[in-house]
């Protein structure tokens, strides 16, 4: 590994330069760099549907748009002024791409709740959350409260960048301020506080560095994987074991309950779904939650025959291409000046929300309560059901909007169909008439 540090050119400390390459940052710690390199952080910048918005949105604003994404999706670039627009993002160096380990640990100080308001310090010392670095002969090293999974500090630095207002003020993601608002920003003396790290950085036990000689103390790290909702589109480091941690997550999001009452008089059964989110953190779905696409399917049957059914979407077919006036679906909805429905932030002036709220207190008595349960009734006419089946789905990017990137960007079409539906895990149930009972969670 020592080796591998002098092929970067490396010796005693390095300069600034190869602090910002993540590869001089794996010869010591590579569990870390793998599990970035598979991230979105990483992916940010390579992202193709970034890019085709971002270009989109440079084109239809004169340019006026500037940084805006770019000083989220390559901030390291931003900052050293390597892009100003994110249109030239080829010529950027690749160790300088998305969201790297020198942006992140160079973070000294916050201005600010939302895009990227951080403020790094180029001094040579990687930050992180150990309160007792040992020292070293690569980097100084140095605690901040930013890079503590454990301290709410540390959610306002990933908070910073993923609240996002858009130029019209519009608040178009919120998952900070959801965040601030939930019980999970509450310290109590029977609960916690959770911050952002707790739930997308797990980690393991294990010595904060691997260097031939060297002897780290046992710590427990944080994960650098940062599981949420998005996945790489294209071909990517760890793109499978992503899409398994993300799966992973999204499955103890939702805490349902499903109710059905068969009227045999009335030939006629009801059917109830209770939703509740207890453990996102934040509201569900969150972040851009506009491109989110999360609906319930529903199937009642009757002598094993289906015989009612709502939220069924074809794969590879946009939910929203897919008539249903009965279907429950979550996220938000983004709205121009005319008032018209639009898919670009650029144009956005106002944001219509139906999403699933975090808890903001432990008890409904209280003062702070907020009542998380969203509950919706169905009354299938006709039907006497003796099984009902519930499920939740979840898109990351709506199709119909990639495909109009692909028509009118020259997104690759393969982007589209890599695009993936995911089901929650949580959220499935199942009724039938042999349990006896009129609700099952």
């Amino acid at each position: 590994m020592i080796a591998a540090l002098l092929a970067l050119g490396c010796s005693g400390r390095p300069n600034l330069e190869t602090l910002r390459d993540p590869e001089a940052c794996a010869a010591c710690h590579p569990v870390h760099v793998e599990q970035w390199r598979g991230s979105m952080h990483a992916y940010a910048s390579t992202d193709p549907l970034f890019r085709a918005l971002n270009a989109r949105g440079q084109r239809e604003t004169n340019g006026e748009l500037g940084d805006f994404c770019v000083r989220c999706h390559a901030p390291l670039a931003v900052e050293l002024g390597l892009t100003t627009d994110g249109l030239d993002l080829d010529d950027v160096p690749e160790e300088l791409q998305g969201v790297n380990c020198y942006f992140c640990h160079s973070v000294s100080a916050v201005d600010g709740t939302h895009n990227n308001p951080l403020q790094l310090t180029h001094d040579g010392v990687m930050r992180g959350g150990i309160a007792d670095p040992v020292r070293n002969s690569f980097h100084a090293s140095r605690y901040s409260p930013l890079l503590d999974r454990d301290d709410a500090a540390s959610a306002q630095a990933c908070g910073a960048c993923h609240d996002i207002v858009a130029p019209s003020g519009a608040h178009i993601e919120r998952t900070y301020l959801e965040w601030r608002e939930s019980v999970y920003d509450r310290d109590d003396v029977a609960f916690q506080r959770l911050t952002c790290g707790n739930c997308h950085m797990e980690g393991d036990d294990r010595p904060v560095a691997e260097l031939a000689g060297s002897t780290f103390p046992v710590r427990r790290l944080h994960g650098h994987a940062w599981p949420a909702v998005d996945i790489a589109l294209t071909d990517f480091p760890g793109r499978d074991v992503q899409r398994a941690l993300v799966q992973d997550a999204l499955d103890d999001v939702i805490n349902p309950q499903l109710c059905v009452t068969v009227d045999p008089v009335g030939l006629e059964t009801s059917i109830v779904a209770d939703l509740e989110n207890l453990a996102a953190g934040h509201a569900f779905p969150s972040g851009a939650a506009a491109d989110r696409r999360v609906w319930v399917e529903l199937v009642a049957y009757q002598g094993g025959e289906e015989v009612w059914r709502t939220g069924h979407v074809e794969p590879g077919v946009a939910m929203d291409d897919t008539p249903d006036p009965d279907r429950w679906s979550f996220g938000d909805r983004h709205f121009d000046a005319t008032g018209g429905l639009t898919h670009f932030f650029w144009e956005v002036e106002t944001v219509a929300s139906s999403l699933l709220p975090a808890p903001t207190a432990f008890s409904p008595t209280d003062p702070d309560w907020t009542d998380t349960h969203r509950a919706r009734t169905w009354v299938v006419e006709g039907v006497q059901a003796d099984r009902v089946t519930l499920a939740m789905h979840l898109r990351p990017y709506p199709l119909d909007v990639a495909r109009r990137l692909v028509e009118e960007e020259g997104l690759d079409p393969g982007v589209v169909d890599a695009i993936p539906t995911f089901t929650l895990g949580s959220a499935a149930l199942e009724w039938s008439v042999d349990l006896g009972r009129a609700c099952v969670r």
